[in-house]
């Protein structure tokens, strides 16, 4: 199992040529597809720098994931923010799930492998 930077491999042959599908793209649709997601507050980003971890909004959800490649199957990496009081094991079973089912869905590709990081808990405002 060689993993690899997602790159030539997300490409569809068809019989009217090809379709190929960037990494920023699949990164970006893991994330929305996340943060629907019932207890996830957010996605953080990947680097993080003296352990704080920095909530992304709407617009950079895509940096909070990393797209690999493993014999021509996806690998997601996903790091997430939950909220106080939810059960973490569950969240990141339905972030896996919904990240595997969109991606398949959306765009034909095959995920082997969906891992979440939690990074951090949120306590709602009151």
């Amino acid at each position: 199992m060689k993993k690899q930077a997602a790159d030539a491999s997300n490409e569809i042959t068809t019989e009217l040529g090809k379709i190929v599908i960037s990494e920023e793209l699949l990164a970006t649709l893991a994330g929305y597809a996340a943060i629907e997601c019932y207890g996830l507050v957010g996605m953080s980003s990947r680097k993080i720098k003296d352990g704080i971890s920095e909530l992304l909004g709407r617009d950079n959800l895509g940096k909070g994931v990393e797209i690999l490649m493993d014999d021509d199957r996806l690998v997601v990496e996903l790091h997430i923010v939950v909220s106080y009081g939810t059960k973490i094991r569950e969240v990141a079973n339905n972030v896996m799930e919904k990240v595997k089912y969109t991606l398949e869905n959306i765009t034909g590709l095959t995920v082997s492998q969906v891992n979440v990081n939690v990074q951090g808990v949120q306590v709602a405002n009151r």
